[in-house]
């Protein structure tokens, strides 16, 4: 009987242990159901609250930014702002999100689970407008990875002020600004810096109307200094660079053309007076709606732009213009006025002539004619046509050189002034960038 016990007891033992060396499913290591696990992950089970920050009472968290740019535009000088539409991605480590039960090394979570974690307060301190893309879904991306880093992706369009220098309009660049910035909590708690590699990214087919968004970003710091504390603050200054076709083609060319038709009546008769005035108040009325025209679309500021500069030389030019004609006409016309004041003299004189005595008073009066330089009646007619023409050639000689001197002072304004905008005040802007 002992033996057969022994025996038993044997088998028993060896069954035993060949189980146990045999592997079975086990529940412990099969992963949890998605419901169970973020249940646990977002505090349901595990008591986050996303009410604290993450290292609550411990170092500053430290939110890592890069933005994506798909547009830029909408640039406007009167209300000295820009529109573009960004992707905004923010990235930080939360450890109480951190994870080893799934297998998973990140996880794509549903946007409605980002009111079940801490995120950073951020906003844009430069702001005019913003609004959010929920079209056909909410534009958001919430990622956490098994160390507990959260990556959080949000579409938002945005207009942001940028004060503009108008000075060398419309042959300016621009800087705009966009600063990211904490509202509530200070450099003690959060801190945001820009990603290393990538910060700011553009898409390959962004085109801007009247700008050249230039390849360089000014990436920085712009820390905030408040009453309420010292609050963190990064910013990123984009380089804009006017392209001035257009402006060429509605103001420059039409300006310098009608310019150019004003001195149409220096080769006019000057007999032609309707002909002349007509085309003198015409470009002068012309040359003041274009000057009106270019200001239509720019801020009411007290400074004088270059745009200003060129329309109030061009209208001077034009009203310079029609000023010669009115000097011309009176030139021309003062032989006349020679032959009034002459004919009045021999009128005065011949009332003289009667009230004296018939003979004495008459010889001295012709005497007295004579040695004043006036001419016996008879004898007035070849005078009188050598003195017309010599004003009339006076006024001839007047638009003579106004032919010359005319084009040769606008040509001498032309080099100064592009000279000045295009060259030396264009390399002292891109020195102070």
């Amino acid at each position: 009987k002992n033996k057969t016990v022994y025996n038993i007891l044997k088998s028993c033992m060896v069954f035993f242990f060949n189980l146990s060396d045999m592997k079975f499913p086990s529940r412990a290591t099969k992963p949890p159901s998605p419901s169970d696990f973020l249940d646990k992950l977002m505090g349901r089970t595990s008591g986050y609250d996303a009410r604290i920050r993450p290292n609550f009472k411990g170092p500053p968290v430290n939110v890592t930014c890069n933005i994506f740019i798909n547009s830029f535009g909408s640039i406007t000088e009167t209300t000295m702002d820009y529109r573009l539409n960004v992707f905004l991605r923010q990235q930080w480590n939360d450890p109480r999100l951190a994870y080893k039960e799934y297998p998973d090394d990140s996880l794509d979570l549903d946007p409605s689970m980002l009111d079940s974690i801490w995120k950073p307060d951020l906003f844009f301190a430069n702001e005019k407008g913003a609004n959010f893309h929920e079209v056909t879904t909410d534009n958001k991306l919430l990622r956490i990875f098994q160390n507990g880093n959260v990556l959080y992706s949000i579409r938002l369009t945005l207009t942001l002020s940028c004060p503009m220098d108008l000075k060398n309009f419309p042959m300016d660049s621009q800087t705009c600004t966009m600063q990211l910035e904490s509202f509530g909590y200070t450099m003690n708690d959060l801190i945001f810096e820009w990603l290393d590699v990538g910060a700011v990214q553009v898409a390959d087919d962004l085109m801007l109307p009247q700008f050249v968004l230039k390849e360089e970003k000014g990436l920085g710091y712009c820390t905030k200094h408040y009453n309420t504390g010292k609050f963190t603050c990064i910013e990123v200054k984009f380089y804009l660079e006017r392209q001035m076709g257009y402006y060429l083609i509605q103001m420059y060319i039409p300006s310098l053309l009608t310019v150019i038709l004003s001195w149409v009546s220096f080769w006019i008769n000057m007999d032609a007076a309707p002909a002349r005035v007509g085309l003198g108040i015409t470009t002068v009325l012309t040359m003041t709606t274009q000057s009106s025209g270019s200001r239509a679309s720019l801020p009411k500021v007290s400074y004088v732009k270059a745009i200003d500069i060129w329309m109030a030389v061009c209208l001077l030019f034009v009203f310079a213009a029609l000023l010669e004609y009115a000097a011309v006409n009176f030139v021309s016309r003062q032989h006349k006025e020679f032959f009034r004041l002459r004919k009045k003299l021999k009128e005065q004189q011949r009332q003289r002539i009667v009230s004296a005595s018939p003979l004495g008073s008459c010889h001295l009066l012709l005497s007295d004619a004579k040695v004043k330089g006036y001419n016996i009646p008879g004898n007035n007619a070849p005078q009188g046509n050598a003195a017309q023409q010599r004003f009339v050639d006076r006024a001839k000689r007047i638009d003579t050189i106004s032919r010359a001197v005319f084009p040769m002072s606008f040509l001498m304004f032309n080099v100064l002034y592009w000279l000045t905008y295009k060259v030396l005040r264009h390399e002292d802007l891109l020195a102070t960038l």
